[in-house]
Formats: C-alpha cells, sequence, structure tokens
C-alpha cells in the first residue's frame, strides 16, 4: 500500500514538475490594467512575462533547503525569518508527518520566498503583475465585473483560513494558472509599497488618490473589496513574518 501511494505521489509530482526541476511556467501577455485605486489616468502598463502554473510546493521547497542549507530551519538568520519559520516541519530536511508534498508551502517569510525564486533565475511577481493575472477567471483575461467571481473569491475570503492545501485545487485561469484565489495568500517582490510605489506606478506616487479612503470612493468595481483585503494583508505584514496561509509563486522575466 505504501508503494502506490509513493508512485502515486511520484506520478503527480512529474506532472507537477518539469525535467529541469522548476515548476512549469505559462506565459502572459502584457497589457494595461486599472488597479484597485483606479482612474483611466492611473492605468498601470504590465509587460510581457512567464508565471509559475502553481504555488510553490512543500516538496519544492524541500529540495531548496536540501541544496541551499542556510534556508533550513536551524540555520535561517532570525533577521529573515520569525520563529514560526517551517515551524510544522520534523526537522531541518523533513516535512510534517500530515503535511503533503504536494501542498503549497507556507510559514515562508518574504526573504526565503526571494531567495527560492532567485536561485531558480526567477523572481517574486509585482502586485501589478500577481493582480493583472488575477483579474481573470477560466475564461476571461478580466472578470472583475462578474457578480459570480467576485462572490467565488469574496466567499473565500470569509472562510476561516486553512493549510496544507494541495496545489491544483482551485480552477484554473485564462492565463492557465491555478490557486491565486482560494488557496494560500501570496508574497509579492514589493508587498511593502502596499498602495503606493512609484517604481511600479511610475508618477502616480505622490497622487493623494492612492491611500485607502479617498481610493475606496474611487473604486472601479466590486472585486475592490477583495482586492482592499490582499493590500490590508500586504500592509500588515513584515518581510520577516511568516503564516500558516502565506505562501507564494516565482515569475521570469521575457527574454528579448
Amino acid at each position: 500500500m505504501k508503494t502506490i501511494f509513493r508512485l502515486t505521489i511520484w506520478v503527480m509530482m512529474s506532472f507537477v514538475i518539469n525535467t529541469n526541476g522548476q515548476s512549469n511556467m505559462v506565459s502572459i501577455k502584457g497589457g494595461t490594467y486599472i488597479p484597485l485605486y483606479g482612474r483611466d489616468s492611473l492605468k498601470v502598463t504590465i509587460q510581457d512575462f512567464d508565471m509559475d502554473v502553481y504555488p510553490v510546493t512543500n516538496q519544492e521547497y524541500l529540495d531548496f533547503v536540501i541544496q541551499y542549507p542556510k534556508w533550513q530551519r536551524s540555520n535561517v538568520i532570525k533577521l529573515f525569518a520569525d520563529d514560526s519559520y517551517l515551524i510544522d516541519w520534523i526537522s531541518d530536511t523533513a516535512i510534517g508527518k500530515n503535511q503533503s508534498p504536494l501542498a503549497a508551502i507556507s510559514n515562508i517569510s518574504w526573504f526565503a520566498a526571494k531567495a527560492y525564486c532567485e536561485c531558480q533565475d526567477k523572481r517574486l511577481p509585482s502586485i501589478d503583475e500577481w493582480e493583472y493575472v488575477a483579474m481573470a477567471n477560466e475564461n476571461l483575461p478580466d472578470a472583475r465585473q462578474l457578480k459570480t467571481y467576485n462572490e467565488y473569491i469574496l466567499s473565500w475570503y470569509e472562510k476561516p483560513k486553512t493549510f496544507n492545501n494541495e496545489i491544483g485545487s482551485t480552477f484554473k485561469n485564462y492565463w492557465g494558472v491555478y490557486d491565486l484565489h482560494g488557496l494560500v495568500w501570496e508574497w509579492t517582490l514589493d508587498f511593502n509599497s502596499v498602495l503606493v510605489s512609484g517604481e511600479s506606478r511610475k508618477d502616480v506616487d505622490n497622487d493623494s488618490d492612492l491611500f485607502c479612503g479617498s481610493a475606496a470612493i474611487g473604486a472601479t468595481d466590486l472585486m475592490n473589496y477583495a482586492a482592499f483585503m490582499r493590500y490590508a494583508i500586504r500592509g500588515s505584514v513584515k518581510a520577516k513574518y511568516t503564516m500558516r496561509n502565506l505562501g507564494f509563486r516565482c515569475v521570469k522575466d521575457k527574454i528579448e
């Protein structure tokens, strides 16, 4: 029975991971979108990039810490991760007994997530890149005007958060990306910019409408309520923090 179980896990992981040991990626065609604080004059332009199909898994992160021991629980510098880092693992190189290898990794700090992506020759997505892809449902690149889609997202936000959630258990969106909603929260590269980021939002960083009160008044659609919740989460954490329902995925710039 154990042999069958291990074989099943191996087959499933082979589906998720390519020959280089990295998660499969899909191409995201760039464009413009209006973020939650948006007006037409504040459109953000997204360049083409590749994104991981799934969040990083327990197994993938285990492989990472084996290769890079400085990110193991007993070795990580406390400046880069709080005391809850990988707290459910049995040891530095063994996940918890009740944790699935295919579950999205959590209890990971921003520093650790950033390092993981960089070691894969990737990076964390910017807030704008993540939000741009997260607008999509199964059939549309921007489904924010659909009441049913908003209700689906908000229903997850209202539920008590869990962890040890296996990847691929939510829908595949327009871009071919899974689990942006309904699995775990996800780190972004510029999470601590919250509503203001001069780099990602170019010359709009001094606009007073970017702050929460005025932004709420100018909300472009119902999905902004869910977006505000994501921004609230991002604004409440620090780079060394870890949470049982906070994971990550990586992206990669297109090579011209």
